[in-house]
């Protein structure tokens, strides 16, 4: 049976803090090799309380071919730790193909908690018009769904990613942060707010947080000159 709600027997080691907040802050850290000649590197990230002290820390791991070839479309691996560097979550992206007409390879994403452990999935629904998501727990039960706006575009304004429950009844939030003209133009560097109840069941706190990465990926990080694009996709 899907548990949405805390059930403190069920607290992966390294995220008891998570049952203790309802706030999420996401920073992507600017790569200046990246922002001044288009190279694509490693996404590092730190994530943080409401108050703004740091609670992990998350890189990326691909390889460089992957990274500028296939863009923000790439598999990848990535990496969340503690403020111990202990892993504690840990993403997996495999590689889709994107078709804003056939739902024949949609976007989907592996939350682990401890490492190897899975404790979650993000799978993408298909849409014509809206970036849509199902949250499933460990055993594959759909618990939760994230609906976007039509155009995910982060212009002068945040970008909101409503969270519902299985009644269709908002629970909380993903937001794209606006961070000002010049650094939405010249770097993909994103900065993400997330917002849950303090008694969700940390580990959909933690798919949520993977939740987050996998937006970022597909919706604000440019590749090339291609930059932000609109949620008509597959």
């Amino acid at each position: 049976m899907s548990q949405l709600y805390s059930n403190p027997a069920a607290v992966p080691p390294g995220l008891e803090y998570l049952t203790q907040i309802d706030q999420i802050l996401v920073h992507q850290k600017i790569e200046l090799l990246e922002a001044i000649i288009g190279f694509e590197t490693n996404n590092q990230y730190e994530i943080k309380n409401s108050v703004g002290q740091k609670i992990f820390h998350a890189k990326e791991n691909t390889d460089c071919c992957t990274r500028n070839i296939c863009g923000p479309l790439r598999s990848f691996e990535l990496q969340i730790k503690d403020n111990f560097d202990q892993e504690v979550i840990h993403l997996i992206r495999p590689y889709r193909c994107t078709s804003c007409c056939f739902p024949c390879c949609l976007q989907e994403m592996e939350v682990q908690a401890p490492p190897g452990n899975a404790i979650g999935y993000i799978k993408q629904d298909w849409h014509m018009f809206k970036p849509k998501f199902s949250i499933y727990d460990m055993s594959k039960t759909k618990v939760l769904s994230i609906e976007g706006p039509f155009c995910a575009i982060s212009c002068c304004g945040d970008v909101d990613f409503d969270i519902s429950g299985k009644d269709g009844y908002s629970v909380g939030r993903i937001s794209k942060q606006w961070t000002g003209f010049i650094k939405e133009t010249l770097t993909d560097s994103d900065n993400f707010g997330i917002n849950f109840p303090m008694d969700l069941d940390v580990r959909m706190k933690a798919v949520l947080l993977g939740a987050c990465f996998l937006i970022d990926f597909m919706f604000f990080e440019q590749s090339g000159d291609s930059g932000q694009r609109c949620s008509v996709f597959g």
